[in-house]
């Protein structure tokens, strides 16, 4: 690369930038610039393609097509060689255009007279924008100088994009971050919320695209990559790092002193563009080779280089976390991603969250769930769209979010919230009544917990005890294993804010999707059926140990029920009861209280527990059904899989068959039984269970009362005629019948 095409990059790039300065119109710009484009590389053709949704683009201005073609000539993403470009979001240089696979001839451009093609993306991390090209009658390649130099161009359009230099009339952009955008992610946690958005990490703004002095610009960039490298090397001499950080700051390092990242930047400056423009031009590539990784590891490698890129933007920009912006009203927490005590910190102030990953059992699901705020994942791009403080709506249930709603669709959301809001005044007219179906019986309705900030729910909800109290919140939240006498503070508060109603402690159930940061992670291939839950716990005595000690401390001779999870045979069952059962007497030989009833079960969550010899169901003082594991088990669908988890019905025969073995012989060896975890909590599942003989359920606060009141309105023994006779008719789920049926009720 010589000086002559280093000046001829930043002579361009400075023409640009002084065009963009001139008063005018979006179109005006966008023609202007394709002039000088096509006149500064020596083409008959220049011309830019913008999206105008997300999966059409518009020929939107061009010097050297037919000028009539613009506004009128569009195409699908992938359709042509510019289709192409925009899916692939790599550059097309082809001698031969009318030759080339997949190319789209267009008449009414006038095009089939140019015969060499260049196309490169105009995207800003992660966003994709549109498309510039450029065309020429001889046949011939553009060299990786010209190529390069066109990159370096649509970076700056693309900045300029987002400073709005387009808009103004109908020729020009859309504004950016002004639009309403609707984004489908998967539930976290139902509810629906309003409010306004607060970014995790706010957005870097680059409004300096074009730089002067590229030799100022190389400075700021080398001073910045050594406060970088700098800060990781800091990072990394902390003790209290657990193997997995570690070797995400090793990963960080790397790149951070890789010197090929580094030369590139300053080959992007030495072209004309500011440090902080050449960052996000390198960011904008690694995210768009991020999007054809297939290998996850490759994709997670990309992922830092991406994380390095932000913090070395906030280091060059000083555009820190903390932006001196406020926190609105009705806060909407949105992020790529978030650790749960970084989630408790918010702790209530924030009415929901909205991730662009996350899973359903991720530890902030379990944190957005203790704090009953509504959680959508997945919801892709969601950061580089939203800006603090736009108006968002979450719909928990559906999995969707809108961003800046119109006026039509924030309406009919409010009118949602308030039919769900006077439901619930209408609910909490029966909180002090019980869930007593018409046939007389009477259903227990229970609440999960895992937080103290859950306990305040337990009056407002009508619960009548905690039928799951989780305790792996306290160890996931910190960065060492918590100490015996604060868990025992703590288990002591939960019992305190109980107010005598019965709360069943559930001992730590770790792994699978719940990994403690201090602890070493197992690289297992499906750590949903590998070392988890009391599998440590047997494995390490210890810690069930200190958990069985502050237990019976923390209930200072009160009653106390303990449940081990993921129990999946009797001798599982009998080791961990022994620990429990020889903490206490250890507890009464040194003369300390021991509870005045000591309650133990176990959670059935996989299916040979239901087949386990009668002696456990004689042992055991409860079972727990924890109906998310069971099912995903049952029909071997991963609960952390999209394709497959909602594919399978609760209220599949074959389910309920099963789920009907584990209440008779419950009922045979007059073992109490609950149902526990999200389906308890839907009405017309709980109806059914209900019907089966499961005397308990335990749910979220928030579905007590819609439970409750549909258990009051039904006779019990129709529900179990209705299922009998849609089992008996062959049916695959009796879902079809019960609604059929409910639907004739009057209301």
């Amino acid at each position: 690369m010589g000086d002559r095409s280093e000046s001829d990059s930043r002579k361009l790039l400075r023409r640009l930038r002084d065009s963009l300065a001139l008063p005018g119109k979006g179109q005006d710009r966008l023609d202007r610039i394709t002039h000088l484009i096509a006149d500064s590389m020596g083409t008959e053709v220049c011309s830019i393609y913008l999206f105008r949704d997300e999966d059409t683009l518009e020929l939107c201005a061009t010097e050297g097509l037919k000028k009539e073609a613009v506004h009128q000539t569009r195409m699908k993403v992938g359709e042509g060689l510019v289709g192409r470009v925009a899916r692939n979001a790599t550059p097309v240089n082809t001698a031969d255009a009318p030759s080339e696979k997949g190319f789209r001839y267009m008449p009414e451009t006038g095009e089939e007279i140019y015969s060499s093609f260049l196309g490169v993306p105009i995207q800003r991390v992660g966003e994709r924008l549109g498309v510039l090209v450029v065309q020429s009658k001889t046949a011939r390649s553009y060299s990786d100088d010209e190529v390069y130099a066109l990159e370096v161009v649509a970076m700056v359009l693309a900045e300029m994009t987002e400073l709005g230099a387009f808009l103004g009339d109908e020729g020009g952009m859309k504004a950016l971050h002004k639009q309403p955008r609707l984004f489908r992610g998967s539930t976290g946690q139902e509810g629906a919320a309003e409010g306004h958005v607060w970014l995790h990490e706010p957005r870097v703004v680059v409004t300096n695209p074009v730089a002067d002095d590229p030799l100022t610009e190389i400075e700021r960039i080398r001073e910045a990559v050594g406060q970088l490298r700098v800060s990781i090397d800091d990072l990394l001499s902390a003790e209290s790092l657990d193997k997995e950080q570690r070797q995400v700051l090793e990963a960080y390092r790397m790149f951070a002193n890789s010197r090929g990242w580094l030369k590139r930047m300053e080959e992007d400056i030495a072209r004309g563009l500011s440090a902080e423009a050449a960052v996000e031009k390198e960011q904008s590539a690694a995210r768009a080779r991020m999007e054809q990784v297939p290998d996850a590891y490759l994709r997670e490698r990309l992922n830092d280089l991406d994380d390095l890129s932000n913090r070395l933007l906030r280091i060059l920009t000083g555009q820190g976390q903390d932006t001196g912006a406020t926190m609105p009203e009705m806060p909407i927490l949105v992020a790529r991603n978030i650790g749960p005590a970084e989630l408790l910190e918010y702790g209530r102030k924030l009415k929901g969250v909205v991730l662009e990953e996350g899973s359903v059992g991720s530890h902030a699901a379990i944190v957005a769930r203790a704090l009953a705020i509504p959680l959508v994942i997945h919801a892709d791009r969601i950061t580089g769209e939203a800006l603090n403080g736009d108006h968002i709506l979450v719909d928990g249930d559906q999995g969707v979010v809108h961003l800046r709603p119109d006026d039509t669709v924030a309406r009919s959301f409010r009118d949602k919230m308030a039919m769900q809001a006077k439901a619930q005044e209408r609910y909490a007219s029966l909180r002090g009544l019980p869930a007593q179906s018409k046939c007389g019986s009477i259903t227990r309705l229970y609440m999960n917990a895992g937080l103290m900030a859950d306990l305040p729910s337990i009056e407002g909800s009508g619960a009548e005890g905690v039928g799951l109290f989780r305790t792996e919140l306290q160890f996931l939240i910190r960065n060492q294993m918590p100490k015996r006498d604060e868990l025992a503070r703590l288990y002591a508060r939960v019992m305190d804010a109980a107010k005598g109603r019965p709360v069943a402690f559930r001992t730590l159930d770790i792994g699978s999707d719940k990994v403690l940061p201090y602890m070493k992670p197992q690289d297992e291939p499906n750590p949903a059926m590998g070392w988890r839950a009391i599998r440590v716990g047997l494995d390490k005595p210890g810690v069930l140990q200190m958990q069985a000690q502050a237990l019976i401390r923390a209930a200072r001779g009160r009653p106390l029920t303990v449940m081990f999870p993921f129990i999946t045979e009797l001798s599982e069952f009998t080791q961990a009861r022994d620990v429990v059962l020889k903490q206490r007497d250890r507890e009464a030989a040194l003369g300390r209280p021991v509870p005045e009833t000591l309650k133990i079960g176990a959670m059935l969550e996989t299916p040979s527990l239901a087949f386990a010899p009668r002696a456990f169901f004689d042992l055991t003082d409860f079972i727990s059904i924890g109906g998310n594991d069971l099912k995903q088990f049952f029909f071997a669908a991963d609960r952390e899989n999209e394709r497959v988890r909602r594919r399978y019905d609760t209220l599949n025969v074959s389910f309920l068959r099963f789920l009907a073995t584990i209440s008779d012989r419950c009922r045979e060896s007059d073992t109490p039984l609950s149902f526990c975890g999200e389906d308890a909590g839907r009405p017309v599942e709980a109806m059914c269970f209900a019907a089966l003989g499961i005397g308990t359920l335990s749910m979220r606060p928030a579905s007590i009362g819609p439970v409750k009141a549909l258990l009051r309105q039904v006779d019990l023994r129709e529900v179990r005629a209705v299922m009998q006779s849609a089992m008996d008719q062959g049916a695959e789920s009796v879902r079809p019948a019960i609604l059929g049926w409910l639907a004739t009720l009057p209301e």
